[in-house]
């Protein structure tokens, strides 16, 4: 971990090589919350867990410099990155030029996964902008283990936070945000 660290300093001062360095250490957890996220999408996401590693890793170490204060920092980072592709693509989805909110048909009776709630992604993150507004501390809480898909412990570490407080900031958010979203 203070390979990435370091490697994220390099990145900072405009060293090329740094990058290339960077995502053999990190793809394969970057990947595996990828896949988490894309496993609680809708049917028919033709988005893949690689896909959504690339893209986010060239928004954070693309052109621009930026600066990340601890390797915590590039991971949040990240999920935010994460969180926004998807949302893109849901409102790509959703625009008439794709077919609006016109459904798909099944050529079978019942799909397989017939049963199981999928989760409009564009309503929790409206929800999730509207908590961030009021509540930013609790919000990145809720970006951090939903979208990055990091336990309560490791949540409380990159935040800098302790166990207790990110339990109350966890209950929190979620009551808030299922407050937000039952009635859709």
């Amino acid at each position: 971990m203070a390979d990435v660290t370091r490697i994220l300093s390099q990145i900072e001062d405009g060293d090329p090589i740094a990058a290339e360095q960077l995502l053999p250490l990190i793809y394969d957890e970057l990947r595996k919350l990828a896949a988490a996220k894309l496993a609680k999408e809708k049917p028919g996401q033709t988005l893949q867990a690689t896909a959504l590693v690339h893209e986010a890793y060239l928004r954070l170490v693309g052109s621009e410099a930026r600066h990340w204060d601890t390797r915590g920092h590039f991971y949040a980072a990240a999920a935010e990155a994460m969180r926004r592709i998807l949302v893109e693509g849901a409102r790509r989805k959703r625009s008439a030029k794709r077919g609006g909110g016109m459904d798909r048909i099944a050529l079978f009776d019942v799909p397989a996964d017939a049963g199981q709630q999928s989760l409009d992604l564009l309503a929790l993150d409206e929800a999730l902008e509207k908590l961030e507004a009021d509540h930013p501390d609790k919000a990145r809480v809720v970006k951090l283990r939903f979208f990055a898909g990091l336990t309560l412990e490791e949540t409380a570490a990159l935040l800098g936070a302790s166990r207790a407080t990110t339990q109350r900031n966890w209950a929190y958010a979620r009551a808030w945000l299922f407050g937000r979203l039952k009635d859709r």
